[in-house]
């Protein structure tokens, strides 16, 4: 698992490869019950075990985003939904600093789906 992490990133350019290096310890630090596995051949975080969000880089844009499992339910003009039922993601331009404050406030809003028992968890 860590060495498919660790090659993900070496195929990303410098810039794309420090956001999602910054991602991935954001949204670690976020809660001591999120844990990060490699599912779906992408970066994939859980809460409790419950899919809670990933990591991809959009091919056509070759722009990072954070994808939210349970998007649909946030309202943030942020996120995209695109052709997701879903899911909505954060597009992160690698060419600027992290808005630290933003993302933290939507991971935020995401687990609260979660620790207040909108989704279930076992």
């Amino acid at each position: 698992m860590v060495q498919d992490f660790k090659n993900y990133f070496l195929k990303k350019d410098l810039l794309t490869n420090g956001s999602l290096a910054a991602l991935k310890a954001l949204i670690l630090e976020q809660d001591k019950d999120i844990t990060f596995s490699w599912k779906y051949k992408m970066p994939f975080f859980s809460y409790k075990n419950k899919m809670f969000c990933y990591l991809w880089v959009d091919k056509k844009m070759n722009e990072p985003y954070i994808g939210f499992v349970e998007g649909n339910r946030m309202q943030s003009k942020l996120l995209e939904q695109g052709n997701r039922s879903r899911m909505k993601i954060l597009r992160i331009n690698p060419n600027q600093d992290l808005q630290l404050k933003v993302i933290q406030k939507l991971l935020s809003e995401a687990l609260d789906f979660y620790r207040k028992g909108f989704i279930k968890i076992k």
